[in-house]
C-alpha cells in the first residue's frame, strides 16, 4: 500500500484525532491511530472506547487500499518535524513495516496488525437524524459548556444538555452553582429529541468547528450514541445516560428589581475586589443602589480587603446581595454584549443574568445562585 499526501494536511487532522485519544487507555491498541486507505483518501481513526473520531485527508498517487494501527505519539513527532512537505507512505501489509519519505530522508518503523483495533458499531435501524448550521451548534457550546459540573458524583451534570424540540432547541448546562439556558429558536428541527452530551466530545467538537456560511453539522442519535458528522470529521460519542433535571423550574418566575451595567466594567471591577475576598468562599458583597454598586471583597484570615464602586441604573429596592466572584467572572467573561441586565428578586433567590443587546433567534439566560451575606 503506497500513497503520497501533504504533510501540512495529515499533520492537522492527526493533531485533530489527538484530542480523543486518552493519555492512560485500558486497551495498550487504543495509543495508536487506525489508518486506512480507499477511495483516494486516508482516514485517520481515534478512539478512547468511549468515543471515537475518524478524519480524512486527500491522498495522491495510491497503489492499493487497506489498513494499519500506528503508535500515535510515534506519528504525531515524527510527522511534525517535515509537516511543510510532501510524503510519500510505504507500508509493508506482510510485515507492517512503514516507511515515510519526505525531501532529503525517510521514516522507517513498525506498525501494527489492524485487526486488534476495536471496530465502531453501526447506530440502531431507529436512529434520528437531524441537521444545524454549524455556527449555531459552535456558539451554543462556547456560551453553555464552561457552566457545566466537572464533579463526577453527578455524572448527568457534567455534560451539556441538548433539548431540542419542533421549533426551538435548548442548550442547557449547571454545576447546580450556575445555569445557562442558551435557547435558539432561528432553526425549526421539526422533530422531538433529547441527550446529554459529555463534555470531553463537546470540547472536541468546538476546537474544530468553524462559522463559515453554509457549513452544518449532521447528528444521527440513538438510544445509547450520537454521530456528528461535519467538514471532514465524524465523531461517535456514547451519551450520558438518565434524565436532565427540569431546568425551567430552576427559573424564579417574577424577579420583579432590574439592574443595568457596562459589562466590562462590573466584569472587572469583580476581578479586582475578588483579589482581596476570602479564598475559601469568593464571596463579594454587592450593595446595590439606584444609580451604583458598592462591591466589597474581605478575607479575615489574612486581614485583607476591598471595596470598588461600578455605576448602574437600578430599579427596585436597595439591596445587599452575596455572590461567588469565581462564578460571576464565568458568567459575565460568556456574555457577549455590551451592557448586562440583572434581574433580582431578594437576597436569597438566584439573580438572572442575560445581555442587554439580542442576537435575533437567541436567548440567553444566566442563572447564578446567590450567597449568604452576614452584615
Amino acid at each position: 500500500m503506497k500513497f503520497n499526501v501533504s504533510g501540512k494536511s495529515l499533520q492537522t487532522q492527526l493533531q485533530a484525532v489527538s484530542k480523543i485519544i486518552a493519555s492512560k487507555n485500558s486497551m495498550s491498541i487504543l495509543d495508536n491511530f487506525l489508518l486506512r486507505v480507499t477511495d483516494d483518501k486516508l482516514y485517520i481513526t481515534g478512539s478512547d472506547q468511549e468515543n471515537v473520531m475518524t478524519a480524512w485527508v486527500e491522498i495522491f498517487d495510491v497503489e492499493g487500499e487497506g489498513e494499519i494501527a500506528v503508535l500515535a505519539k510515534r506519528l504525531l513527532e515524527v510527522t511534525k518535524e517535515v509537516s511543510n512537505q510532501p510524503l510519500k507512505f510505504c507500508v509493508n501489509e506482510s510485515t507492517k513495516e512503514i516507511d515515510i519519505t519526505f525531501t532529503n530522508g525517510h521514516f522507517n518503523f513498525s506498525g501494527i496488525d489492524a485487526s486488534e483495533y476495536p471496530r465502531q458499531k453501526e447506530h440502531a435501524d431507529d436512529a434520528k437524524k437531524m441537521e444545524f448550521p454549524s455556527e449555531i451548534v459552535l456558539n451554543a457550546i462556547e456560551g453553555t459548556l464552561f457552566a457545566a459540573s466537572t464533579d463526577p458524583i453527578r455524572p448527568i451534570m457534567t455534560g451539556l444538555f441538548w433539548d431540542i424540540e419542533e421549533e426551538r432547541i435548548t442548550f442547557v448546562s449547571s454545576d447546580t452553582h450556575k445555569l445557562v439556558k442558551y435557547e435558539v429558536t432561528s432553526v425549526r428541527p421539526g422533530i422531538t429529541e433529547s441527550f446529554i452530551l459529555p463534555a470531553k466530545p463537546a470540547n472536541v467538537i468546538k476546537s474544530l468547528l468553524t462559522k463559515d456560511e453554509g457549513a452544518i453539522v449532521k447528528i444521527t442519535k440513538d438510544e445509547k450514541s450520537a454521530t456528528f458528522e461535519f467538514d471532514t470529521y465524524s465523531l461517535t460519542t456514547r451519551l450520558i445516560k438518565g434524565n436532565y433535571p427540569n431546568y425551567r423550574r430552576v427559573f424564579p418566575k417574577d424577579n420583579p428589581f432590574t439592574l443595568i451595567a457596562d459589562r466590562e466594567a462590573l466584569l472587572n471591577a469583580v476581578r479586582r475586589v475578588s483579589i482581596f475576598a476570602s479564598k475559601a468562599s469568593k464571596l463579594i458583597k454587592f450593595n446595590i443602589q439606584e444609580t451604583e454598586i458598592l462591591m466589597t471583597g474581605q478575607d479575615l484570615d489574612y486581614a485583607t480587603s476591598a471595596e470598588e464602586r461600578v455605576e448602574c441604573d437600578y430599579q427596585g429596592t436597595p439591596m445587599m446581595i452575596g455572590f461567588n466572584s469565581e462564578y460571576m467572572m464565568e458568567v459575565l467573561s460568556n456574555l457577549h454584549s455590551d451592557d448586562i441586565k440583572v434581574e433580582l428578586a431578594d437576597p436569597a433567590r438566584p439573580g438572572l443574568f442575560s445581555p442587554v443587546e439580542k442576537v435575533e433567534g437567541i436567548d440567553v439566560v444566566m442563572l447564578q445562585m446567590p450567597m449568604q451575606v452576614i452584615e
